[in-house]
């Protein structure tokens, strides 16, 4: 882990008390991959698994307005937009940055793919400089310092929805969720803690896709299947709002063909 993540994470945490609720659902991944697939022939774009999974997290969120906001004062505030926000690897793995995706539930799964690549490529070639400018008082703070810092800022940026330009920061700067992927490292699986100053309350992690065993029409037959797990704070929504949000994911993952319009896989 990156020196200076791990003495945020020291400063960000302190014993679980966080209201989560956690949950998990398999998916038959082959129409999504299927998906892809005619993206990157049709578009040249390289196309992702988790460009399509956000675009049915931004639209489950649009479906599910009352996960879609944040808490200000003790007060639910409704987003006015459905902003996602991708966790982008660099320094070999050893660093994390958000790469936040506005409008999400509006723009198209290539729209989508070539904004976190330039957002990605610009962390990357260390040409964020809001980033830069953010983990100033990270490098020069103690944890202990650090740890009122990051609650003053997450106070600041995500309860109260101000900037602080002069630390790099904008306005609800994570949005309305963080999605990441970690299937890209072999993983099939597993739970994203929310961090206490991003004031997000849906965090979903990716897994990989892989063949199992599943029925389809009354036949068990090996497809590739992807597993999504999510971390949600239970102030923003019970069970009834959850399955909203499931269904809507489910349903766009596999038929995505729906956000082109279509049926199914266009002929030929």
């Amino acid at each position: 882990m990156n020196p200076l993540r791990r003495k945020m994470a020291i400063a960000a945490w302190d014993s679980p008390r966080e209201p989560n609720i956690y949950g998990r659902m398999t998916l038959d991944a082959e129409p999504a991959l299927a998906y892809v697939d005619h993206l990157r022939r049709t578009t040249g774009e390289k196309v992702t698994l988790t460009t399509v999974v956000g675009k049915a997290v931004a639209l489950g969120l649009r479906a599910t307005p009352t996960l879609n906001g944040r808490l200000r004062l003790g007060v639910f505030v409704p987003h006015e937009r459905v902003n996602v926000t991708f966790l982008v690897s660099f320094e070999e793995g050893r660093n994390l940055a958000k790469a936040r995706i506005d409008d999400l539930d509006r723009k198209s799964v290539v729209e989508a793919t070539i904004e976190l690549r330039e957002l990605a490529d610009k962390l990357r070639q260390g040409r964020d400089k809001a980033f830069d400018k953010s983990m100033g008082p990270v490098r020069l703070l103690p944890t202990w310092a650090l740890k009122r810092v990051l609650r003053a800022v997450g106070f600041v940026t995500a309860d109260l929805g101000l900037s602080l330009p002069s630390l790099g920061l904008e306005a609800l700067p994570f949005g309305s969720c963080v999605i990441t992927n970690v299937g890209t490292f072999g993983l099939d699986e597993g739970y994203i803690p929310p961090t206490p100053f991003a004031g997000v309350p849906l965090w979903l992690l990716i897994g990989a896709a892989k063949d199992a065993p599943m029925a389809v029409d009354g036949k068990v037959v090996v497809r590739k299947q992807l597993t999504l797990t999510a971390t949600i704070d239970h102030r923003f929504m019970d069970g009834a709002q959850g399955a909203t949000l499931a269904k809507t994911i489910r349903r766009v993952m596999e038929n995505p063909w729906e956000l082109d319009g279509l049926d199914g896989p266009p002929a030929g």
